[in-house]
């Protein structure tokens, strides 16, 4: 059983964000004060010049800067019309505003379940999901069997690691389904897309960002981000973000009060040319702990899969939102973790099938077992850029200690 090091007894917070503030407080201030100075607190000048830096970051034609990431999904199913009598397909692990969004606009959820090595939404998983649930009007149109039509897909490249794209868009073009990307904690990550690479949330129709602080690019607050090519999608997306109105006091749909924050855009705008070093930074952290987990010999962990994307040449193949492990035991772990004072945490202890707001979609535990199996067997570690090799060395050696005790510990067969 290896034997913890000396530098024992050590902290090591799930996230810190005290080093990067520190190294860019004094142009975060000054750009708080140029708003402050200059009394334009809603949809001012750091705003526009946000939403252009995205574009030139995303290779994105439009932007359009909102209040949340949650928000900006909202927004989104809202101009593009999705509401009672429609369903949107999307995948059961993800954070609750996916769905939620989805349901708050009158639309169906409808899960399909991820595919086991990268917590993503499967493509097989959703033409299964099509062909069990769904049939094909006289228009053409695929609708449930309880009659709504189907009018969308919300992939979420979760963790950092973009889903697969190229299989997802071949199925929404041949169901004629709109593509919506929830890139809430991908943003900078790449996929080999057609002939070329392309950023998270542009390989869509549209996608969307979150700046929740603890995102790779975050806010000190709620801020959020759309991304689309089209420019009248645009143009509707700038019109609800304002309560549907156009010109002043004139108001043709009914939107709502989804608009970016001025102070937060300045904030971001000073945050957003340290992206790539940040996401250079996470992944050499996730390179470290992959060695380190070798080097003790734990093969009963199972580590974040990236090698796919890394193989094709990708720069930012995966931006390591969070490093995600599989393990057994995996609530013991994490207590044994805590009493390390080793943050961690569970993304997400329960797929959305089994949450008590969506029991009404009909669905029952084993409908998704890929999606029940990652929720209890998956634990977050720490992770960041400027996390030390020194706390992640000992992150390790304090879950090999854990296995280490618990093999010592079960009884000798003969």
């Amino acid at each position: 059983m290896p034997k913890l090091p000396s530098y024992l007894p050590m902290r090591v917070p799930l996230l810190d964000l005290g080093e990067q503030y520190r190294a860019l407080s004094e142009p975060i201030r000054e750009a708080i004060h140029d708003v402050l100075a200059s009394n334009r607190f809603i949809l001012g000048p750091k705003v526009q010049a946000f939403e252009k830096a995205i574009c030139g970051y995303c290779n994105a034609p439009h932007a359009v800067g909102v209040s949340s990431g949650t928000d900006a999904l909202l927004a989104i199913l809202m101009a593009l019309g999705i509401g009672p009598g429609d369903a949107v397909i999307t995948t059961p692990y993800t954070f609750f505003a996916t769905a939620g969004c989805i349901a708050r606009v009158g639309a169906r959820p409808l899960f399909a379940d991820i595919d086991p090595e990268t917590y993503n939404i499967s493509p097989s998983a959703i033409r299964e999901c099509m062909e069990k649930n769904c049939e094909v009007d006289s228009e053409g149109a695929s609708r449930t069997r309880s009659g709504e039509k189907v009018r969308a897909i919300v992939p979420v490249h979760l963790f950092g690691l973009c889903c697969e794209m190229d299989a997802l868009h071949e199925i929404s073009e041949r169901f004629h389904l709109d593509l919506i990307e929830d890139a809430a904690q991908a943003i900078g990550s790449e996929f080999p897309f057609g002939e070329t690479t392309a950023k998270a949330g542009t390989m869509g129709e549209v996608g969307f960002f979150s700046f929740y602080p603890s995102k790779n690019l975050g806010a000190a607050g709620d801020a959020g981000m759309i991304v689309c090519r089209d420019e009248t999608l645009a143009r509707r997306l700038r019109t609800f973000r304002e309560h549907g109105m156009g010109p002043r006091y004139f108001h043709h749909v009914i939107g709502g009060n989804f608009r970016l924050d001025e102070i937060q855009a300045a904030i971001l705008g000073v945050k957003l040319p340290f992206l790539e070093r940040w996401a250079a930074a996470r992944r050499a952290a996730a390179d470290f702990y992959c060695a380190e987990f070798a080097r003790v010999g734990l093969t009963g962990i199972i580590t974040p899969l990236a090698a796919p994307y890394r193989d094709r040449g990708l720069t930012n193949h995966h931006v390591y939102h969070q490093y995600v492990i599989r393990v057994p035991m995996r609530d013991a772990l994490r207590e044994h973790l805590d009493k390390r004072e080793i943050e961690t945490a569970i993304y997400y202890p329960l797929g959305l099938h089994e949450q008590k707001c969506f029991a009404y979609l009909g669905y029952k535990k084993g409908d998704f077992p890929e999606t029940e199996r990652a929720a209890r067997e998956t634990l977050a570690l720490p992770i960041y850029p400027e996390i030390s090799r020194e706390a992640q060395r000992y992150a390790v050696d304090a879950i090999a200690e854990f296995y280490g005790s618990q093999l010592a510990n079960q009884p000798k067969t003969t």
